[in-house]
């Protein structure tokens, strides 16, 4: 952090203060004997006075007071002319006359100033710390009344002392210099401490969780906090951590823990149901959880009443069973699910529920079933009888009555093709036409149109494809049989291809992409784009821009309308691939917008306070803002990202203009806020110098943009100043010390006869 209030340094000084103002410790300059010049008459006749009773009570007969006045006729040209004198001497020193200065100034300067000589002329110059005129007043700067962030940095207190301050952390940091003060013009701040670097500060089972200026604690995996909140401080809280111990599992009517187990974190406990009962699942398995509390387990153990064996298929779609009763019922109702599916996939699943009721122990039914179907038969009892579901599997056989000719298609395996032929002749060769046409609905022009014979012997041959990704399709297919033609339409749509089409993507120009194709020759691809842009620095800003292109191109190339100074990831997708390309760029800034300034040009006047009005971030992150104050000359000629213009101490001669001052964008409000130039007033690590009377200046704005090691400025001439005056504030205080000098030479005149 830069130090915009250094601390003491002896031997720097603020500049001059008035001169000759009242009060200095000095003696009148009337009263000093002139170095061969006679003193007044009345002056004369004071030094040669007799003393003595004798002359006291013969000035008394002369009309004398006995302190050296006389007749008040006789001291009315002697008044006149000490009047004058003393309105001549202000008036020559007030111009700089030669002569004017007679007194010896560096006798007069305060306590806290120093005596500074420069064209032939000494001043007082109030220490680096104070503030004043120099010789009646330099008085302690508060350097903390800017706020401790403002001069110490983040996480600090401030103390002022007189001519100095110093710096301290607040709890739960540290100075880097490792001292418990410290100034921070030599790059110390305050860093975090790391609490967590003591081993055992959450005690047992706690775990240390460091946080800015502080910390926290937190209990382990498989611990519980105990006798206080988490997260706790173990020098506020009595929270003690715990090992987890869910104890004994639950039990489970009619059911068992199968084997051992422990009552960990973690641990599982595994059930079954005893004999005689059963449940479904058959078994469950209860956790030990963080909570210290076992899962419920989610076994039913309920009584078996009915065994079901034996299950068995006759007349192709007639099913029959035995039972076991455990309890004897007259009449028992059983529950039949029906699951099934034609060996031609074109067909519709075959689901169906039957219910039984009978007191027979080797109960049958007759089924309504497909014929040439794959079935899955389930029995078991309805409540409140109970039994193991028995299950049995089984295949309908096939009609012979189709026609020869007739056939089904059905997808097998997305880009192939099963048909299957009823025929009554088994091994007869027939062949087959196939016309396939593909279209993508997101290309106008895009087109694939093939067509092949295919002969076989084959009942149930598969045909696979050679189709494009990402592609619907329209197959028809004609079997080619005497004396008449038989054909099948089926759509196909084919996914995405799962190897990705797009390799080698980079960025060139800061804004633009290319990449590599591995679409398919002479054919379109359509790319669909997705970004997303933000800024870190300014949280309210979100882009988002969706579109695609179309392109045949093997390499493609886009450049993209992307917003300076943003990071941004991009998604790119080939339509025709299932999955998007990711890439990330950050875009270069650009330079901050112009500065809004109100143009001043002063002619030997005072200079006007000046309006600063922070701007917006459009092109990147604002840094800081800086007044320049060059030589006239210089103001067509100056680069404005010239780095030139130093700190006013720093500038050994008037050719290049210095900085006079420079706040960082955070310390700018929002509004506005004004900048007297030449105040005396340090503005970061610049010192804001008084203007040279009699020079011609240009007063210019600079706004700097800083990021990704890029540096960016705008200027804007701010005021242009010709034979240079002092500030306004300068000519009030000069003003107001002028009267005041007046009035208390006039009140010692008045006073001296």
């Amino acid at each position: 952090m830069n130090d915009p209030f250094p601390a003491r340094r002896p031997g720097r000084e603020e500049g001059p203060g008035p001169r000759g103002l009242p009060g200095t410790p000095r003696r009148p300059p009337l009263s000093r004997k002139q170095p061969g010049r006679p003193p007044p008459r009345d002056a004369r006749r004071l030094i040669s006075a007799p003393r003595g009773p004798q002359a006291e009570s013969r000035v008394r007969r002369e009309g004398g007071d006995g302190m050296g006045r006389g007749p008040r006729d006789a001291g009315r040209p002697s008044r006149r002319l000490l009047r004058f004198l003393l309105l001549f001497s202000l008036a020559r020193s007030a111009t700089g006359a030669p002569g004017a200065d007679v007194l010896d100034v560096c006798a007069t300067c305060h306590e806290h100033a120093t005596c500074q000589e420069r064209q032939g002329k000494k001043f007082c110059i109030c220490n680096y710390g104070f503030i004043g005129n120099g010789r009646i007043q330099c008085v302690d700067k508060n350097e903390c009344q800017f706020g401790a962030t403002v001069v110490c940095g983040n996480h600090t207190s401030c103390h002022n002392t007189l001519g100095g301050f110093y710096c301290i952390c607040l709890e739960g940091f540290q100075a880097t210099n490792n001292n418990k003060t410290f100034i921070p013009n030599d790059g110390t701040f305050c860093k975090d401490i790391d609490e967590c670097e003591v081993s055992g500060l959450c005690r047992h089972g706690g775990r240390c969780v460091n946080t800015h200026g502080s910390f926290e604690c937190y209990c382990m995996d498989g611990y519980l906090p105990k006798n206080g909140p988490e997260p706790f401080h173990p020098a506020r809280d009595a929270t003690s951590c715990t090992e987890i111990d869910c104890g004994t599992p639950p039990e489970v009517s009619n059911g068992y823990i199968i084997g051992n187990y422990t009552s960990r974190l973690g641990s599982q406990v595994r059930y079954a149901c005893r004999e005689g009962f059963f449940s479904d699942p058959e078994d469950t398995v209860s956790s030990c959880t963080a909570l210290g509390m076992w899962e419920f387990p989610k076994l039913y153990c309920q009584e078996i009443t009915t065994e079901i064996s034996n299950v068995s298929v006759f007349n192709n779609t007639c099913i029959r069973w035995q039972i076991i009763p455990g309890r004897m019922h007259s009449t028992t109702v059983y529950v039949i699910y029906i699951k099934g599916q034609r060996l031609d996939p074109v067909e519709s699943a075959h689901v169906k529920t039957v219910n039984l009721t009978t007191g027979s122990w080797t109960p049958e039914v007759c089924l309504e079933l497909y014929q040439g179907a794959n079935y899955t038969v389930s029995i078991s009892t309805a409540p409140p009888g109970r039994s193991v579901p028995a299950i049995i599997e089984f295949q309908t056989a096939e009609d012979d009555l189709l026609k020869d000719g007739i056939f089904s298609i059905s997808i097998f395996n997305e880009t192939c093709l099963k048909l299957k032929r009823h025929s009554r002749r088994v091994g007869s060769e027939r062949m087959y036409q196939f016309q396939v046409l593909g279209q993508r609905w997101y290309l106008d022009n895009f087109y694939h149109a093939t067509s092949f014979n295919f002969t076989t012997r084959e009942r149930a041959p598969v045909v696979c494809l050679h189709l494009y990704p990402a592609t619907d399709y329209t197959v028809n297919v004609t079997l080619l049989v005497s004396p008449g033609q038989h054909s099948e339409q089926i759509t196909v749509t084919t996914a995405p291809a799962v190897k990705q089409i797009i390799s080698n993507i980079s960025v060139f120009n800061d804004t633009c992409l290319r990449w590599r194709s591995k679409k398919i020759a002479d054919l379109e691809e359509m790319y669909l784009f997705h970004i997303w842009g933000w800024r870190w620095y300014q949280e309210e800003f979100a882009q988002e821009m969706v579109f695609n292109i179309t392109t045949s191109s093997w390499a493609p190339e886009i450049c993209l309308d992307l917003q300076p100074g943003t990071n941004y990831n991009v998604s790119l997708l080939a339509l025709s691939s299932e999955r998007p390309v990711l890439v990330s760029l950050t875009t270069e800034i650009t330079e901050p917008p112009l500065p809004e300034v109100e143009f001043f040009t002063v002619h030997g006047g005072p200079l006007p306070r000046l309006r600063l009005r922070k701007i917006k971030e459009k092109n990147g992150p604002i840094s800081s803002y800086q007044v320049l104050v060059l030589p006239l000359a210089l103001q067509s000629t100056f680069p404005c990202d010239s780095e030139r213009a130093t700190s006013f101490f720093s500038n050994t001669t008037d050719a290049d203009g210095y900085v006079a001052a420079e706040l960082l964008a955070k310390d700018v409000p929002d509004d506005a806020m004004e900048i007297s130039v030449g105040d005396r007033l340090y503005y970061g690590k610049y010192y804001n110098a008084p203007l040279k009377r009699g020079n011609d200046y240009c007063i210019i704005l600079r706004i700097t943009s800083e990021w990704n090691k890029v540096r960016r400025c705008s200027c804007a001439v701010w005021a242009q100043v010709k034979g240079s005056s002092i500030t306004l504030q300068q000519m009030v205080g000069v003003g107001l010390g002028s009267v005041a000098a007046v009035i208390l030479l006039a009140f010692l005149s008045f006073s001296a006869v």
